[in-house]
């Protein structure tokens, strides 16, 4: 190698070293979103039990398992299968696993790339295409010449065997390509290449980010998969547990039918109430079964969906009826702001407005050349045992500079076009924080009118069971008619329900408030997502201890136990719901 070319060489790598550190992506910053100082509906009411309170600094977090608050030893199992069955999240860990691939596959491309691909090649020439020897004849002075294999005579040269020069005589000079006389030979090669491109203005650099920033977001996407999943258990495992609530509702108050049937039955027969009184009290008793009878069918499919949520089939698992408790939990609600560091859908959108940014990088980086660094090198022979001897070694090295000249705007269009996805990116950024601070309202505007409904609502059960023992009062001593009586129980057993209905839309309320403050997770999760990701669950649709579909027939059995007329109103005192809690904080 002479000095010039490896001055050359030395002037290159210089310039290379230069300006391998540009980079044309625009510096980010995260979009700005604005986040008012407080909740509006976060009011505290300290004669209400809405169920949340204005966060402490000690206390400005969700824990990450959330459910517990909940102190239901049944939820707390369910949810921990939901992480290692449920097919959802699997699906979404599986996506941001082979995120986690393409940034793999585009920080190769900062390395060179080796090949090698050895080759027998057999070949035969047809006789006019060269094989044949080829005669050339110049003019001035020769000078005697050696070709390898040939031979000369006479006053023109002629060579047989394989290629070579000879010259002879007054400079006549003879070439020969090919190879034996009848033009067939065998070329065994053994090749070795490098190629390098040169990551002059950040394009690989930016797409290694590109696709980093997309394998963030799509671990964001898991946490929110795994928490709306989480979310979407607890809200059907409370409504199952309402529905049984409701059922023990209309298990009592068929009791009570039953009981008074009995009574219109002995006043009958004593002359005392008539025909039509006891077709009402038999008609009444057969709607309200129809009715406790229709909730099997809620009850069945709340337990299906619950199966399917930790993937076990829905014919193997079943959850046998407990008591229903209305409590609510407090859940501490923090600041506007802090939804954006809480939230993993927000983290999503900032996370691709991060990805779409680096996308200008590239687009950018396309109007300047690309610098490519070649090399090759090996051995070449028409004889194997000769392949590897040092005559027969070839070698080559060299950069290429490619540049665009026209290109019709594509440039420019690609340009614009990595430049409004950012905005539209930024925008859906924006739009996905909006949305969390109006879902956020909304379920403490729900949390705080329910809290006032709920007591309103207990206040019209306690009067709807008072106007039914008057009824039954003036039923008994002759006044009304059973019409009145049965009226009055409808709607008793109207207002109950009701109630029970505002407590389970408490309940869910809760549990979308949880699910919008982010269920405990934030940012810094990003590594325990990763984690998950790297060794999702293997129980997937293994049932858990205890799951059979004979262990609890649906619906629940009715009670059977028999009660006397005089116990009625007794019962009815006993079942009522305890009256809301008047404040909570």
């Amino acid at each position: 190698m002479t000095a010039s070319t490896r001055s050359l060489i030395l002037a290159a790598t210089l310039s290379v070293l230069a300006v391998a550190g540009c980079n044309l992506a625009p510096h980010y910053d995260a979009p700005k979103a604005e986040t008012p100082p407080a909740f509006k509906e976060a009011v505290v009411d300290k004669n209400a039990a809405e169920g949340w309170k204005v966060a402490e600094p000690r206390d400005s977090e969700i824990k990450g398992n959330w459910w517990e608050v909940y102190g239901d030893p049944q939820l707390n199992e369910l949810e921990s299968r939901v992480e290692i069955s449920n097919q959802t999240v699997a699906a979404a860990e599986a996506n941001y696993r082979a995120a986690r691939a393409l940034v793999s596959e585009a920080r190769a491309a900062l390395f060179p790339t080796l090949s090698v691909a050895p080759s027998v090649i057999r070949s035969r020439s047809s006789a006019s295409g060269g094989s044949s020897n080829t005669t050339i004849v110049s003019s001035g002075p020769g000078t005697n010449g050696s070709g390898t294999g040939g031979s000369t005579s006479g006053t023109t040269g002629s060579t047989t065997g394989n290629t070579g020069t000879t010259t002879t005589g007054q400079g006549q000079t003879t070439t020969t390509n090919g190879g034996n006389n009848n033009g067939t030979r065998t070329l065994y090669t053994l090749p070795l290449e490098a190629s390098y491109e040169v990551d002059l203005w950040g394009s690989v650099r930016n797409a290694v980010a590109q696709d980093r920033y997309a394998a963030q977001a799509s671990a964001a996407q898991v946490a929110t998969a795994l928490l709306s999943t989480q979310s979407q258990l607890a809200q059907d495992y409370f409504q199952l547990r309402a529905v049984d609530e409701q059922r023990r509702i209309l298990g009592t108050t068929l009791a009570d039918y039953q009981a008074s049937i009995h009574l219109v039955r002995t006043l009958f027969t004593n002359g005392l109430a008539s025909d039509e009184d006891l077709a009402e009290a038999d008609n009444q008793l057969d709607s309200a079964e129809a009715q406790a009878t229709d909730l099997g069918i809620a009850r069945a499919q709340f337990e299906h969906a619950i199966a399917v949520l930790i993937g076990v089939p829905p014919a193997r698992f079943s959850l046998a009826v407990r008591p229903f408790n209305p409590a609510l939990p407090v859940i501490p609600v923090g600041i506007p702001s802090d939804l954006i560091e809480r939230r993993p859908d927000i983290a999503t959108a900032e996370r691709q407005v991060a990805s779409t940014n680096a996308a200008i990088g590239i687009a950018r980086a396309a109007y300047f050349p690309q610098l490519t660094l070649s090399a090759s090198a090996g051995f070449e022979s028409t004889t194997l045992p000769q392949l590897l001897d040092w005559p027969n070694r070839f070698w080559s090295f060299g950069p290429e500079l490619a540049q665009i000249l026209f290109d019709g705007g594509a440039r420019r269009a690609a340009t614009e076009q990595a430049r409004a996805l950012n905005d539209q990116a930024a925008a859906n950024y924006r739009e996905a924080v909006l949305t969390a601070l109006q879902s956020v309202e909304d379920n403490l505007a729900s949390l705080r009118v329910l809290s006032q409904e709920l007591s309103q609502q207990h206040g019209a059960t306690v009067a709807a069971q008072h106007t039914v023992e008057l009824s039954v009062d003036r039923f008994k001593n002759g006044i009304d008619s059973y019409v009145n009586v049965i009226t009055a129980q409808n709607s008793f057993l109207t207002s109950r329900e009701a109630e029970l209905s505002v407590q389970l839309r408490q309940l869910v309320a809760s549990v979308n408030l949880v699910n919008n403050l982010g269920g405990g997770w934030d940012r810094a999760h990003w590594g325990r997502t990763e984690r998950l990701a790297e060794h999702p669950g293997s129980e997937t649709n293994k049932a858990a201890p205890g799951d059979t579909a004979a262990a609890i027939p649906n619906p629940p059995p009715l009670p059977s136990s028999d009660i006397r007329p005089e116990e009625i109103l007794k019962q009815n005192a006993e079942d009522m719901t305890p009256p809301p809690p008047a404040d909570s904080h």
